[in-house]
């Protein structure tokens, strides 16, 4: 009684799963499918298009001209900034984006001195080393930057100084190769009047030398 018992299950058994004979082929192409979906997706994911940093630096008594020829002095004014990217466009065919680049910065030193500053900016990531050290240069020649307080440094001899100048920026970022999550970078930071265009007061504006670091996501 007991080998009929058991035949009765296995019989049983084998009959509830000859009910569905196309089931397991069916789950197993159906978690492949999924798996390759997952893997497609992330393949083709799109690349990082907001960013939020932080820099700092000493202010230099040059244009950044004067700066990348070596010529320029650093007096005791700082500058502590936070800075957020959003990536507009990028080229199908170039190594080229276009970002809008902001920031908010407290200057410390001989003056206390708040800034808020926005500019477009250019990336070119086309450079032959990057599969070594990712590089990509940034160039934002045209922006707008106010201080609520016209720094000391700004002001001609006759005191008179500008609350909103051009915003100009130049940055050199670096990053590992095929990780554009983390960012470091060099930025020559300027204000300035657009060779006497925001006003004709004669003074330069004021220019700061920042390291920084930023996080794309």
């Amino acid at each position: 009684m007991l080998r009929d018992c058991a035949s009765l299950q296995c019989n049983n058994s084998q009959s509830h799963i000859s009910k569905y004979p196309t089931m397991l082929p069916l789950i197993k192409n159906s978690l492949v499918a999924w798996i390759t979906c997952l893997l497609a997706c992330g393949a083709c994911a799109k690349e990082p298009e907001w960013s939020l940093g932080a820099y700092g630096g000493p202010y230099y008594d040059t244009m950044p001209a004067g700066f990348l020829a070596g010529d320029a002095h650093f007096k005791d004014q700082y500058l502590l900034a936070l800075t957020s990217s959003k990536t507009l466009w990028r080229s199908a065919s170039l190594p080229l984006a276009l970002e809008i680049d902001g920031m908010v910065g407290l200057q410390l030193g001989q003056a206390t001195v708040t800034e808020v500053a926005v500019a477009p900016v250019l990336r070119w990531s086309g450079f032959p080393w990057n599969h070594v050290l990712q590089t990509d240069l940034r160039l934002g020649p045209l922006g707008l930057s106010y201080t609520p307080y016209v720094s000391p440094l700004e002001r001609d001899s006759a005191g008179r100084g500008s609350q909103f100048l051009n915003f100009l920026m130049i940055e050199t970022a670096f990053s590992q190769p095929g990780n554009k999550h983390d960012e470091v970078f060099l930025r020559l930071h300027h204000r300035c009047t657009i060779y006497d265009l925001m006003n004709n007061y004669g003074a330069n504006g004021e220019d700061f030398f920042g390291i920084g670091y930023r996080r794309y996501f």
